[in-house]
């Protein structure tokens, strides 16, 4: 499934209190898509990587109460009777058998000896498949008879989407529209340290954002993705920093330079796209329509993924009944 329809399919199990387990390569943005249901919900979330307990950790200490043993639950527990929120067992196939198998009750009865979850609680697990050669321990059948199950994929539109609204640098969102397959491109037979994930683009950003000297960029790049897709995003950079000047395009969107080369074109739908405001649009229009339609649909729908009230202008409306048979 893709993040939009895995992002659907949560809200779902967390209306109907299903215990989901997301199933995903590494760095498909599993961890986040959960953090990001739990604030469109207005829930809480606890992130409890389950690798780092213990077989009791769950079920907490013993203490002595009028001569019997009481159990006092962990700090991590929710225990607000009126609280709401998503307790995320992260990483729970890499937890040893003996620390899953303390995990059945919480899933099944949301109990655990003692202690039961509150009533506005739901449980959501994440972890790598066994193909992926991370660490993992095979699930139980009793365990994994607990939970709704979802395999999480990749999907170009939805990182897009994300991207434009989480601050990725505009070049990367261009270069990964030229070069799609190099969202995701894991391959567990392979023994690369780095490769091209969405986790490992949005580190590649941050570097971006520091504006490293050209003499350890490729090299910084190299360490984050692989030295294949960094080599390709290099030379995607000197393009991209030899665009036509936006403010020249704003200043005369009819005559401005327009490209031919479909990787300039990628790069500079970007670029524009994260000018687009009421004031602008117009112009950016004018230029957009001297796209060849391909390009020019992708300009206006990263322009309205930043900024959706341009929907609503004269601008969006004339030039969607110009290319609605593109659009559609």
């Amino acid at each position: 499934m893709k993040p939009t329809a895995v992002t659907k399919a949560l809200e779902i199990c967390v209306r109907s209190k299903r215990a989901v387990f997301l199933w995903g390569a590494p760095g498909v943005g599993k961890s986040e898509t959960v953090k990001a249901l739990a604030e469109s919900l207005n829930m809480e979330l606890i992130d409890i990587r389950a690798v780092l307990l213990d077989p009791v950790d769950l079920r907490g200490l013993p203490t002595v109460v009028n001569g019997q043993a009481k159990w006092c639950p962990p700090s991590f527990l929710p225990t607000d009777p009126d609280s709401k929120g998503i307790l995320f067992l992260d990483e729970l196939n890499a937890a040893p058998p003996l620390v899953q198998a303390a995990c059945f009750q919480l899933v099944l009865d949301r109990k655990v000896g003692e202690y039961t979850l509150p009533d506005g609680w739901v449980i959501i697990a994440a972890g790598n498949r066994e193909t992926d050669r991370g660490v993992t321990h095979r699930m139980a059948t009793p365990l994994a008879n607990r939970f709704v199950h979802l395999e999480y994929e990749t999907d170009l539109n939805d990182w897009v989407t994300w991207a434009l609204n989480n601050g990725i640098q505009t070049e990367l969102i261009g270069f990964l529209r030229f070069r799609p397959n190099l969202l995701h491109d894991f391959d567990p037979k392979r023994d690369s340290k780095a490769f091209p994930t969405p986790r490992s683009w949005a580190f590649v950003s941050h570097i971006l954002d520091c504006k490293p000297e050209p003499s350890i960029e490729l090299d910084l790049i190299a360490g984050t993705v692989g030295e294949g897709a960094a080599t390709e995003l290099i030379g995607f950079l000197r393009i991209f920093r030899k665009l036509p000047n936006p403010d020249m395009i704003l200043m005369n969107p009819e005559t401005a330079e327009m490209p031919t080369d479909p990787a300039t074109l990628y790069a500079l739908c970007g670029c524009l796209a994260k000018m687009a405001t009421e004031n602008t649009f117009p112009r950016l229009v004018s230029y957009f329509n001297r796209m060849p339609d391909e390009f020019s649909v992708l300009a206006v729908r990263d322009s309205i993924a930043r900024n959706s009230a341009l929907v609503s202008t004269r601008a969006y409306i004339e030039w969607n009944s110009k290319h609605s048979a593109v659009v559609l």
